[in-house]
């Protein structure tokens, strides 16, 4: 039998879309691309926004109208944190949630001899669900998801609800899986996860132990990490982190606000002062270190000053990139129980001027890079241009230059243009 899937989302999803297709594979499906026709459609929904939600309702009507006699799964965030909703979908078949990614495959089996209830959503265990990948599509960096499930409950956000409390892999397991990757021919990692930061606060262990044991992999050239969260990253694991030569010096400090009135009332840990003296810190010991992050505007209840505020901040700091988001009502969470929602048109005019306020400070950033350099895995090449990012994730073009996809080369930087660096290999 065959089966495709649908992923919505973040990295996360899509590497548990990965795992899954190998899970079917193990069980005799064949996998094929989401354009070609299949017994089995999986959509692995995200939840982040409402957006999200209407997004996977309508990816699944599409996905009915175009393929009327297959199993449509819908699993994933918006399955585990909203199942009555998802249940009013009915051209799913089969609500099945997150926490279920183990057994989803024999699940959809059972369904096609139609002897299981069609919502299936049962609370995540404590204990991680151990599926990983040996392949990805993706063909030059590797992703590993070392953590599941976070603890913070920021008003804003639903995700501790679709993924559970915080739970973290082995590091034996994340070895393993390591190396597989490697001999894959992967020569870069990326550690991901929901509360990547919180990695082993269960279990004893740190992040930078897992970054530790993925850099003794043979073959392994470079290791990165995805979001973090400020408050949970200590100087006893930048110390380990500095002192790693495969660990890539790019940090991405999710922010939300630069206003700190904003910062308590979105339930967030820290307030500008701590992140403030994070980033000097990773600066100090972490050479030509970049800084990105996620800024928010139009939070419930933020006045003009407290953007102004927020926007202060984003210049101070100078962030090499940056994700800039307005706020939408997340029902299910505390802030959507507020009244003093920011007027739309004043949220989205908020949005420009924070974009503009980026896009400068990512241009300050790419004309430090000029005449600096530095390594760079290649990954495509368009009309004889390669591309590919360097160690804290600059984009870098190199032209007319006889090298190998997945070679990693050392580039003099020369130039920037719109929002990458233009370099040639030395």
């Amino acid at each position: 039998m065959t089966v495709s899937f649908t992923t919505l989302g973040c990295k996360v999803n899509q590497y548990e879309s990965e795992a899954l297709a190998e899970i079917f594979e193990a069980k005799g499906f064949k996998v094929l691309p989401s354009s070609e026709k299949t017994d089995i459609i999986v959509v692995n929904s995200c939840t982040v926004t409402a957006e999200s939600n209407r997004k996977v309702r309508q990816t699944v009507r599409k996905l009915r109208r175009k393929a009327p006699d297959a199993l449509i799964v819908l699993t994933g965030c918006m399955a585990q944190a909203f199942p009555d909703e998802c249940e009013n979908i009915s051209e799913a078949d089969l609500i099945i949630g997150n926490s279920h990614y183990d057994t989803l495959c024999d699940l959809c089996i059972k369904a096609l001899g139609k002897k299981i209830d069609r919502v299936c959503v049962t609370e995540h265990e404590k204990q991680y669900t151990d599926i990983g990948v040996s392949k990805l599509t993706e063909h030059t960096r590797g992703y590993i998801k070392i953590e599941d499930g976070c603890n913070r409950f920021c008003s804003y956000c639903i995700i501790p609800y679709a993924r559970g409390r915080v739970r973290s892999r082995s590091l034996d397991s994340i070895k393993k899986e390591a190396e597989n990757l490697a001999k894959a021919g992967y020569k870069e990692v990326v550690l991901v996860g929901i509360n990547l930061s919180a990695f082993g606060l269960d279990t004893g262990d740190e992040l930078c132990d897992a970054v530790a044991v993925v850099s003794s992999v043979e073959g392994i050239k470079r290791v990165r990490l995805g979001s973090l969260e400020c408050d949970q990253i200590n100087d006893n694991a930048l110390e380990k982190l500095a002192r790693n030569e495969k660990f890539c010096p790019q940090f991405h400090l999710s922010l939300q606000s630069g206003c700190d009135k904003t910062l308590k009332e979105m339930n967030r840990k820290y307030d500008t002062a701590f992140y403030r003296d994070l980033v000097s810190r990773i600066r100090s010991k972490f050479k030509n270190s970049a800084i990105t992050t996620d800024i928010m505007v139009g939070f419930m209840g933020e006045s003009d000053e407290d953007f102004k505020k927020s926007c202060e901040f984003m210049k101070e700091i100078g962030f090499a990139r940056s994700h800039v988001f307005v706020y939408s009502v997340r029902e299910g969470t505390a802030a959507a129980k507020r009244t003093d929602k920011v007027n739309p048109e004043i949220q989205q005019q908020r949005s420009r001027i924070m974009q503009k306020i980026c896009e400068t400070t990512e241009k300050e950033f790419l004309q430090s890079q000029v005449g600096t350099v530095a390594k760079v895995l290649l990954e495509t090449n368009v009309d004889g241009v390669w591309e590919g990012y360097s160690e804290n994730y600059t984009r870098i073009k190199i032209p007319n230059s006889n090298v190998n996809e997945g070679d990693i080369v050392t580039v003099k930087i020369t130039s920037f243009e719109d929002d990458y660096c233009i370099g040639n290999i030395i």
